[in-house]
């Protein structure tokens, strides 16, 4: 059967070089648990998985990569899911059993890929995969760094995140025009919030809408004609510099002011 057509609209490069991919399929291997991959395309990860998790299910939304994968894995066959994995609901396709999420992630969905398994975090205790470099080095950003933004936060929540390597454009089939990085998440300890999840993405992404700004000036918006007490110790620090615990610190202190 001939290779599947990249394309553009689903964000497809494929990747071509087998030492990097069965390095991707080995940063969870530790778990042993069932592994979803999120877009396997022709497989070059998926042949990896089969041999090294208990069991392997995919989600592909291309036809002719599902018919491609079929054709040439027919024991995958049963545990291809043809669908938009934004919409699947992931407690649903291991019997609600914990399992692993793992990818060559398409670059113009890995954000929303990760903030959808978010909302399963308690069913996925780890996850990897490859994305745009910028991403992720985003989702790995340390407080008081370029790269530690709202998407650092929300994922470092609840997991944590540790950047792993570079892949160069070459080993992908179209070459892509940016880098690619490799990173792996494991769940931490947290087990609940301690505030307000609501107002705690609120607070994020309206202090990081300014972020160069002191948090004085940059919740403004979240505040109207209310304010903080002057002597506020995290007024004077740029959203950059504060950690996960002290956002929910900020949040819950916030909740009372607008109570």
């Amino acid at each position: 059967m001939q290779k599947v057509r990249a394309k553009k609209s689903l964000g497809q490069h494929f990747l071509r070089n087998l030492d990097i991919a069965e390095r991707i399929a080995d940063t969870l291997t530790e778990f042993r648990l069932p592994i979803l991959e999120v877009g396997p395309g022709m497989g070059v990860l998926t042949q990896f998985l089969l041999n090294k998790y208990p069991l392997t299910k995919v989600a592909e939304i291309d036809t002719e990569s599902v018919a491609y994968l079929k054709a040439n894995f027919p024991d995958l066959a049963p545990h291809i899911i043809e669908a938009d994995f934004l919409k699947l609901p992931l407690d649903q396709l291991f019997g609600g059993q914990p399992f692993l999420l793992i990818g060559n992630y398409p670059y113009n969905i890995s954000s929303q890929i990760f903030f959808h398994m978010l909302e399963y975090k308690d069913l996925i205790p780890a996850a990897s995969g490859m994305l745009q470099k910028e991403v992720a080095q985003r989702l790995a950003g340390q407080p008081g760094t370029k790269d530690y933004g709202i998407l650092s936060v929300l994922l470092q929540t609840w997991y944590d995140v540790e950047y792993l390597f570079s892949v160069a454009p070459g080993h992908f089939d179209p070459p892509p025009k940016v880098q690619s990085g490799v990173i792996r998440m494991v769940r931490n300890r947290r087990t609940a919030l301690g505030c307000d999840e609501a107002l705690f993405k609120k607070v994020i992404k309206t202090a990081f809408n300014q972020r160069r700004k002191m948090l004085r000036n940059s919740i403004k918006p979240l505040l109207g004609d209310r304010q903080l007490p002057e002597g506020y110790p995290l007024l004077s620090r740029r959203p950059e510099q504060l950690g996960v615990e002290e956002f929910i610190t900020l949040t819950n202190d916030i909740e009372q002011l607008l109570q």
